[in-house]
């Protein structure tokens, strides 16, 4: 069973047709947008991407998505276009960085599905120092690739090594 999900994500051609490419836009829109990158970054270490090639490229574009989201913020105007996150999740994420910290949440927001990909967009509405937001969000992220890319990359090839 899990030979079959494997081949499934290796074989998948949308995965490898756009390879590292493909990971930048889904690193970059998945700063806002719940898109996992996780399933892309599979398919390209199981298809024998180089691991630091990876890592590079999720973080960068994880930057610059977290950036995008924070100016969707800071842009009132543009933010009402785009409106498409509900405002409970505005709600909840303002409550959980006035509750623990705007640095603790922005470092930990990577890890948090659907409201973590709205604080980078709370944080540009209520005009957080963009500094802090810098490092904070920049070490988030890239705690948070070397996590998925190398732990993934060892953890696939033990399972590859297992399944055979």
């Amino acid at each position: 069973m899990l030979g079959n999900v494997t081949n499934t994500i290796l074989h998948n051609t949308l995965f490898i047709k756009y390879g590292l490419l493909g990971l930048f836009f889904n690193g970059m829109f998945s700063s806002f947008i719940p898109i996992p990158t996780e399933a892309t970054i599979s398919a390209l270490l199981l298809g024998g991407v180089n691991p630091i090639n990876v890592f590079l490229v999720l973080t960068i574009s994880s930057i610059i998505g977290g950036y995008i989201a924070y100016y969707i913020g800071y842009n009132g105007r543009l933010l009402k276009k785009l409106r498409k996150t509900p405002e409970k999740y505005q709600q909840k994420s303002a409550s959980i960085m006035a509750k623990y910290g705007w640095a603790t949440v922005i470092f930990f927001s990577p890890w948090l599905p659907i409201v973590g990909d709205v604080v980078s967009i709370v944080a540009g509405t209520k005009r957080y120092n963009i500094v802090k937001y810098t490092i904070t969000m920049t070490t988030g992220k890239t705690v948070k690739a070397v996590a998925i890319v190398f732990f993934g990359f060892y953890f696939i090839h033990w399972l590859v090594t297992v399944l055979r």
